[in-house]
């Protein structure tokens, strides 16, 4: 018999290949186009979704064989769930894996804001020495920083502000109160904490609900001189139209992105020419430990479920509960 295959969008940590192999032979796709992921889906009975690679209801019926979709990371917007559901497919994902790598990000990209870090750079690079006279960094004690979305990886920035004096609000329907009171952190509605926050992280899954949340009626609403990071997915702001016109007229003062739609952006835009707006390609959460994490996590559930053991984390688990 055949040996069936664990197809993947892009390369496999080892620690995800000591896990599976037992399973089925490991097979990365050569590049994240679907015609080259099509090309290795004929004995495929999983598929790792990594990266930009989108797993759509073609690939889906063209994997005959297929019985589970593992996806790196916190976001399944690349799986075609409906697809996956419709024909009795898990699909896996990681949820918290990468959260303290995410927090640290939105951490470094508030401080990098507040603290002027590419300005006072590019002074002294080219020879301004003076410029210290005439411009300030600002401090985050004694500011406000909203979290819009309090999961695993709301709660870790919390965590990680907490000792820098920050008022610390959070929106998330699904937060638990005794949570939030633990982290010292107030839970508001959007609005609201739009309206106070000085610092506005976005760490939210993109669902219907949450696509363009971020416009011009909730940017009007936000605190002038306000500071919105983004590490969540790039869809959740409805354009970079939005911030740009926000960035130019001052009601904002920076823009932090790390996520973007579509991705890779097209840097042409007029918002990437401003210094206020530090940008990064979908990288910042990737380092070694937490991608290790990622891997490991996502692994160890999709080999569960080969076992025929219930995996974790199951975005559809009602394709578990009628026995597919």
């Amino acid at each position: 018999m055949t040996r069936g295959v664990i197809a993947s969008t892009g390369p496999v940590d080892p620690v995800a290949v000591a896990l599976l192999e037992p399973h089925g032979d490991i097979v990365c796709a050569p590049d994240i186009t679907e015609a080259s992921l099509l090309a290795i889906l004929g004995n495929a009975i999983g598929l790792i979704a990594r990266g930009e690679g989108r797993i759509s209801a073609p690939v889906i019926a063209a994997a005959p064989l297929l019985r589970v979709i593992g996806r790196t990371g916190a976001g399944y917007d690349n799986v075609d769930i409906a697809a996956a559901t419709a024909r009795g497919i898990p699909v896996l994902y990681t949820p918290g894996a990468n959260a303290r790598a995410v927090a640290e990000a939105g951490m470094a990209l508030m401080l990098a804001l507040a603290k002027k870090l590419v300005y006072w750079d590019r002074q002294l690079k080219s020879g301004n020495w003076r410029s210290r006279y005439g411009e300030r960094s600002a401090d985050l004690e004694g500011s406000v920083l909203g979290i819009v979305g309090f999961g695993s990886t709301g709660q870790m920035l919390a965590a990680l502000a907490r000792p820098f004096g920050m008022t610390m609000l959070a929106h998330d329907p699904y937060a638990r109160a005794e949570v939030a009171a633990s982290l010292g952190v107030e839970l508001t509605g959007l609005d609201a904490l739009l309206s106070r926050a000085d610092y506005v992280s976005l760490h939210v899954a993109l669902t219907p609900q949450t696509r363009g949340m971020i416009n011009r009626e909730s940017v009007e609403k936000m605190k002038p001189g306000a500071c919105v990071v983004n590490l969540a997915r790039g869809g959740v702001i409805e354009s970079l139209d939005v911030l740009h016109e926000a960035l130019v007229s001052g009601h904002l003062s920076g823009v932090g992105l790390d996520v973007f739609d579509p991705e890779p952006p097209d840097v042409g835009h007029p918002l990437f020419a401003l210094p206020q707006c530090l940008t990064s390609p979908h990288a910042l959460a990737m380092t070694p430990g937490a991608m290790t994490k990622i891997f490991w996590v996502l692994a160890e559930d999709m080999a569960s479920f080969f076992r025929g053991e219930r995996p974790r984390w199951v975005v559809n688990p009602e394709t578990l509960e009628r026995g597919s």
